[in-house]
């Protein structure tokens, strides 16, 4: 009898001690977590959230929606930069930089074409402890901005085609859930806006950028993607039309929106007109009846 209470105890000991040992193991793993403590399979939000953070991509930031890009992830952007600029310069297109905030009469004036970022664009209220007379807005997107140069810099047929692109920031305060790299409020991007005399031109250049972008996704990145139309419903105010890239997930089997390109936005801007060509009876506008006037530019932005 003894022996076996004797036996006993040693059991429960190295019983205990293994027990702490896994404990401290445990512990140990949960201090360190150098690897991915979840997969695809189980938790795709989870898994996409450690992964970002455990490559050095993303930190979190403070501020929601907001994140720190660290030099992995910058690089890539760097390498998206040197391929998409090189190409679209081969096209005629020259950088330029137009400033971030923008005032609220420029936003009413252009309101069709920001009307579906109205609810996210984010607002300066202050100077310090003052309350600022005209509150300013910072761009959700550029055309407001842009545009009213355009007008300036366009005097004849013969100022086009004008081909432009920035490459910023830009400000959407989204009130879904925001994600790193998908669905953010601060993100950088690039944005080009040119004109044209005719629709023709503006739209097959909608078509090379779009193949442009499509490349950016397949040759860069390796990810698959679909090129198509948006239906009148999700096209992009302002525009006669939409194009974009989507690609898809297949882990919840959605599709994603890459980048969109919105085709043959028709401009108020008086021209110029060459002798030899006539006016339309009616404006080309679609939602416009009035009688025509002067040539409309196009313009579209990626």
């Amino acid at each position: 009898m003894g022996k076996e209470k004797q036996q006993k105890h040693q059991n429960k000991v190295a019983q205990q001690q293994q027990q702490h040992s896994a404990a401290e193991e445990a512990t140990a793993k949960k201090q360190c977590r150098l690897g991915l403590d979840v997969t695809k399979a189980e938790n795709y939000s989870e898994w996409y959230s450690q992964l970002i953070v455990k490559a050095e991509l993303i930190e979190y930031y403070d501020v929601s929606g907001c994140y720190v890009i660290r030099p992995w992830a910058y690089s890539v952007w760097e390498h998206i930069q040197s391929f998409f600029d090189s190409e679209i310069k081969k096209l005629g297109v020259k950088n330029c930089y137009f400033p971030m905030f923008v005032s609220e009469a420029a936003l009413e004036r252009e309101k069709t074409h920001v009307a579906d970022f109205a609810p996210e664009v984010a607002w300066v209220t202050k100077a310090g402890n003052t309350d600022l007379a005209n509150p300013i807005a910072i761009r959700p997107t550029s055309e407001t901005v842009m545009y009213p140069s355009f007008a300036k810099w366009c005097k004849s047929h013969r100022d086009l085609p004008l081909k432009l692109n920035q490459w910023c920031n830009v400000v959407r305060w989204e009130f879904k859930h925001p994600t790193p790299f998908l669905r953010t409020r601060e993100f950088l991007w690039q944005e080009g806006h040119t004109a044209y005399a005719t629709k023709e031109e503006a739209e097959t250049e909608v078509f090379d950028i779009l193949n442009l972008y499509a490349r950016v996704y397949t040759d860069l990145l390796a990810i698959p993607v679909v090129k198509g139309r948006k239906s009148e419903k999700e096209k992009f105010a302002g525009a006669d039309f939409t194009t974009s890239v989507e690609a898809y997930v297949p882990v919840n089997g959605r599709g994603i929106q890459g980048v969109s390109l919105m085709g043959a936005k028709t401009l108020c801007i008086p021209l110029e007109q060459p002798k030899d060509v006539e006016l339309p009876e009616k404006c080309i506008n679609p939602n416009c009846s009035d009688t025509a006037q002067f040539f409309a530019l196009f313009g579209r932005s990626y």
